[in-house]
């Protein structure tokens, strides 16, 4: 008897439909064909168990079960639940009348129990455009799945809960998630407030104009500046996250199995803060098995990179090209799988190797050059790429000891958004620019001309502070977003004069 199940498999962070055909004849041999892996061609072990523990068996015939489409390989455990029910269908153990309407997932213990599987997220959108009536989960993915309107998503702990429900158990209900109630809740709760933060008056500042125009931003400073606690709170001033972005975030996490068991959808800008040993692969994504890197993980959101200099070469430099493109395309040479990576690069790093160059109190002890060399260690094409560069010294004690409450996020946020939306209404028929960072030059001709004051301001600190040609640009782009943060239609003198002051480590000498 030939029965057909429908699984799912991921390539990048989309799903697509895969057809399990399996027939039984006479014979006694087993099949399995359609480009499994391992993982997969070892479900006959953990099917033929969990079979026994439920009280069915293992067909003493010839079973051959092919996977289509056949030219994808298809890999994981995943696949362990829609064998085993065509499997019991093509034998006649359990009725199939209902396996055409529903998609099904999920890795099987020997008991017969179900495991959670990763990237339910896409499955579930695929499922719901080919017109799927619901999906079959594991029970600890069903809320994750169910973000997806319109479709009927069930979550089990075994297989027998599974056969009872396909033969006609009403007694299943499907899991419903509001996803508007579900985000709206989401996006008003905030794990790190800048009023937490006493001093750093002008480092705030500074994270402030990075979160309205998107710019990447570097701090250099001493240990113990408080360069790590300023990062963490920059996502609390962004904006907040919108429905499709945080889907589109929920859905990358989901594809890397990062999804915790709580909230079915993230709704808060995602901060990832990887270590300075991490390899290529980790932070691009890719390997054996492609899964998204740390650059994708952050998407929407902050990618905090604590020590740079600390980082390999290697490392720093694959981050160049989706700095640029806000996309990471992976080649192999069978496939190549796309991963969004659209982020804010926050990075932070000592002056020296021992930490204490231009400390107002402590001595540097480095010998000359080390400092320079110390610096060198981050390529000229990756700084072209950060805006805002940022001197951050120690606060005083007589600040730490204020009890006053500084800002708290919340009332950033707000002049955040307002000038967001200034940009983007300033960019609406530009369809790859969003906010100020990612303006190209003619739109900066365009957008961001000052007024002579400011232009004579800006050619006296190219002169005297001998900054680099990088920097003409990136001071015009902040100097832009300084104004949209004043609601000024115009650069005017005191926007460059302060944009100037965001580029140290393009003046010539520093360092020395």
């Amino acid at each position: 008897m030939l029965v057909k199940t429908f699984g799912s498999a991921v390539s990048g962070i989309d799903a697509f439909t895969i057809t399990i055909e399996v027939n039984i004849s006479q014979g006694i041999r087993f099949f399995l064909v359609g480009l499994p892996d391992n993982a997969v061609k070892e479900s006959q072990q953990r099917i033929d168990s969990a079979l026994k523990v439920s009280g069915y068996k293992w067909p003493g015939h010839k079973i051959v079960i092919n996977m289509a489409p056949a030219d994808i390989r298809k890999e994981g455990a995943a696949y362990d639940l829609p064998l085993a029910i065509g499997i019991l269908a093509a034998s006649s153990q359990i009725v199939n009348h209902k396996l055409g309407d529903y998609l099904m997932m999920g890795e099987l213990s020997l008991d017969g129990s179900l495991q959670a599987i990763k990237g339910v997220l896409p499955m579930a959108i695929r499922a719901k455009e080919e017109g799927f009536k619901g999906c079959i989960l594991p029970l600890e993915n069903a809320r994750e799945a169910a973000v997806v309107n319109g479709i009927d998503i069930y979550g089990f702990e075994n297989i027998m809960q599974v056969i009872r429900f396909l033969e006609d158990d009403s007694s299943a209900e499907a899991v419903k998630v509001d996803t508007a109630k579900e985000f709206e809740k989401g996006t008003q709760v905030v794990d790190f407030d800048f009023s937490d933060v006493k001093g750093q008056e002008s480092v705030k500042r500074s994270l402030e104009i990075a979160a309205a125009g998107g710019h990447n931003l570097i701090m250099i400073g001493p240990p113990g500046a408080g360069k790590s606690m300023l990062a963490k709170r920059l996502a609390s001033i962004l904006p907040p996250l919108t429905l499709d972005e945080a889907l589109e975030t929920t859905k990358i996490h989901s594809v890397a199995g990062k999804t915790s068991s709580g909230p079915a959808l993230i709704t808060q800008r995602p901060f990832r803060a990887p270590h300075h040993t991490i390899s290529d692969v980790a932070l691009v994504g890719g390997g054996s098995f492609p899964q998204p890197g740390e650059i994708s993980l952050s998407h929407n959101g902050v990618l905090f990179l604590d020590e740079l200099p600390e980082f390999k070469r290697t490392v720093l430099e694959v981050m160049r090209q989706p700095l640029e493109d806000r996309r990471i395309s992976i080649s192999r040479a069978r496939f190549t799988i796309d991963y969004p990576a659209s982020f804010m690069l926050v990075s932070s790093m000592n002056p020296c190797p021992c930490g204490y160059f231009n400390h107002p109190e402590k001595k540097c002890v480095c010998s000359p050059g080390v400092v320079q060399k110390y610096l060198s260690k981050i390529s000229g094409p990756l700084l072209d790429r950060i805006d805002l560069h940022i001197e951050v010294v120690p606060v005083p004690f007589n600040k730490l000891a204020e009890a006053a409450p500084a800002e708290n996020s919340i009332a950033v946020r707000e002049r955040v958004i307002k000038a967001r939306k200034v940009q983007s209404e300033r960019f609406k028929d530009h369809e790859k620019v969003h906010c100020n960072a990612q303006m190209s030059s003619r739109q900066l001709a365009r957008y961001a001309t000052p007024d002579e004051a400011g232009m004579h301001i800006l050619k006296t600190a190219m002169e005297k502070l001998d900054l680099s040609a990088r920097a003409y640009d990136r001071i015009l782009k902040v100097a832009r977003t300084i104004a949209d943060l004043e609601d000024s239609a115009g650069v005017r003198a005191h926007h460059i004069a302060e944009a100037v002051q965001y580029r140290s480590l393009d003046r010539s000498g520093w360092g020395a």
